[in-house]
């Protein structure tokens, strides 16, 4: 058949396809718009940093002010940027070690993403140009120089907290969402002192399970959640105990024994008559009377 019969004989075929067409360029166009977008609030991201970084250098000219010598001693002023810089630190760590926030906040610890990049790096600059402590020697260029990296690690902190809160799983396509939110939903049962022990300890391999391959979780934070499910787990066995002494169900079970009563075990004031003093029976003789439960019976006449 040749293409002209082809087409004219299928001709309508061209409706489904102008159809698919325009699909295709509105996915196209939207895609650059998003890329557009993204590299809009990259620049703003970076624009807010580079205003950041200048504040940060200007302010010290303030407090050098003739009036502050006394607070502005090498030691005060290296005590103040080692607070500012664990300060950042221990707002970072809660991301890093709390598996619930990195759930939430995945781009916290998505290297991948260029402000969570700037932000490490910023970190490695302040950790290697910190002071072994702020009684140390430290030249005068190497302290601006510290407090420049500083200033800019918890500016790149900032930016991208606000990133990571504006994101959240946003770069994850459904079925990734879905694995999160399973994820997460585990992860409260794995910490729920309510639950059994078999459930908090599936549960927890189940959250292992999904995060595998979509959040980078650090050894450090699976050595908390471990300790963490543990700690439920402890303090979960004595109430279970408790439970299981209370019978709660349909089926009582066998009673309890009665309690003793001091009169019931204590011995009688009087003892019976026909018990000989001694704690031992006696062997009768002939003429004696027989003990009880002995049956006597008639001897025969000669």
């Amino acid at each position: 058949m040749e293409p002209w019969q082809f087409f004219g004989s299928y001709w309508w075929l061209i409706f489904p396809l102008m159809g698919v067409a325009g699909g295709v360029g509105r996915a196209w166009q939207k895609a650059l718009e998003r890329r557009h977008k993204r590299r809009l609030e990259i620049m703003r991201a970076k624009s807010e940093l580079r205003a950041a970084q200048v504040a940060a250098r200007a302010q010290p000219a303030v407090t050098d002010a003739p009036g502050s010598r006394t607070s502005d001693t090498p030691v005060a002023r290296l005590q103040r940027l080692f607070d500012a810089h664990d300060a950042v630190t221990s707002r970072w760590l809660e991301y890093e070690l709390d598996v619930a926030k990195l759930i939430a906040f995945p781009a916290m610890s998505d290297g991948r993403q260029p402000l969570t990049a700037a932000f490490l790096r910023a970190k490695r600059k302040a950790d290697g140009l910190r002071p072994e402590s702020p009684k140390a020697r430290v030249g005068k260029d190497e302290l601006v120089e510290y407090r420049d990296a500083v200033h800019e690690y918890e500016a790149a902190f900032d930016i991208a907290e606000r990133d990571a809160r504006r994101l959240r799983d946003g770069t994850f396509t459904e079925v990734e969402r879905k694995r999160l939110d399973t994820a997460k939903q585990l992860l409260s049962v794995a910490v729920d002192q309510a639950a059994t022990p078999a459930e908090r300890q599936l549960a927890y391999r189940r959250v292992r399970e999904e995060l595998d391959g979509l959040i980078s979780v650090s050894d450090e934070a699976i050595e908390v959640l471990e300790n963490r499910v543990a700690l439920e787990l402890t303090a979960g066995e004595p109430l279970a105990a408790e439970s299981g002494a209370v019978n709660t169900t349909d089926d009582p079970g066998p009673p309890p024994p009665p309690p003793e009563h001091p009169a019931d075990t204590a011995e009688p004031a009087v003892a019976p008559a026909s018990a000989p003093p001694t704690g031992s029976w006696p062997v009768p003789s002939r003429a004696s009377t027989p003990p009880p439960g002995r049956v006597t019976r008639p001897r025969p006449h000669a």
